[in-house]
């Protein structure tokens, strides 16, 4: 049995999605979500769903009853997910799981993204827990630029940043599930114990080859503008953006910057045996689906 947490979120539903689609009996796969209610399209599709948070261990164990290959995607709420991923861990172990496949960051162990910490302090209690593993070390979303980047540029014409030249290795979320539901329903001599994937797209970028694109495909006039970083995070809270994710996003782009978030692995293209979607594919799509 292959248990999914947080399967009612946008990466979750997508590794289900792949993983009935991939022939996997919905009677096979438990869907962990913090509300079951969110999750009624994935129990009238015979999807097993059970009641799992991070916040509450009491509900782990339950959840995780029974499993044989599990995944844990990490938690939302940045600055808790240690303590919410230990409850999850400790879990995994009681249960007894064959294999637990973690969603972390790309190159955890040595990137300056503010986020790398929680993932790497997590990726420790995972190899401490004496399980075996498998570590998906998921590169930046390009639904993090179609999603709000694009349309915003589109209205000023301008992709606003503080990454410099420094290329960015995204890939869309249902590459990162395909390479999920890959590792999971892999035979046991496929993927052994202790790999570490570092996942990203195949052709990285850089945030004015990122605007060159919108431009392309729009047939408006986009330019990239860079900026000192603490620029950047203030006209992001300028345009309404929480302080402390907007000087979070500021330093990934410095991160980006340093190389933090590209890679050229190959890792994703050959777990999903296929192409990573480009960036042109994303923006196109996006542009496609916009009104007007």
């Amino acid at each position: 049995m292959i248990t999914v947490t947080g399967a009612a979120g946008q990466l979750g539903r997508l590794v289900v999605d792949e993983l009935l689609d991939g022939g996997l009996s919905p009677a096979q796969i438990v869907a962990v979500v913090r509300n079951p209610d969110k999750a009624d399209d994935l129990a009238a599709r015979g999807v097993q769903v059970r009641h799992g948070d991070y916040d509450q261990p009491q509900t782990l164990g339950p959840a995780l009853a029974g499993t044989s290959k599990l995944l844990l995607i990490s938690g939302s709420e940045v600055g808790r997910r240690i303590d919410q991923h230990r409850n999850a861990v400790a879990a995994a172990t009681a249960a007894g799981v064959d294999l637990i496949a973690y969603t972390s960051i790309l190159k955890a162990d040595t990137s300056s993204v503010p986020l790398a910490a929680e993932h790497l302090a997590t990726e420790q209690m995972i190899r401490d827990s004496g399980l075996p593993y498998v570590l998906l070390r998921n590169g930046w979303y390009l639904e993090n630029y179609t999603g709000s980047v694009l349309p915003q540029a589109l209205a000023t014409g301008s992709v606003l940043g503080a990454a410099g030249s420094g290329r960015v290795a995204a890939a869309t979320r249902a590459d990162f599930a395909a390479a999920a539901a890959a590792v999971l329903t892999a035979p046991a001599p496929a993927v052994a114990t202790g790999t570490v994937y570092e996942l990203g797209g195949d052709e990285p970028f850089t945030l004015a080859e990122l605007a060159a694109e919108i431009s392309r495909h729009s047939g408006r006039e986009v330019g990239y503008q860079d900026l000192p970083a603490d620029v950047y995070a203030k006209a992001l809270t300028d345009a309404g953006v929480p302080e402390a994710f907007a000087s979070m996003l500021a330093a990934s782009d410095v991160g980006i910057s340093r190389g933090d978030l590209t890679t050229d692995s190959g890792d994703l293209a050959r777990l999903i045996g296929r192409p990573t979607t480009s960036l042109g594919e994303a923006v196109r799509a996006t542009l496609a689906g916009l009104p007007g």
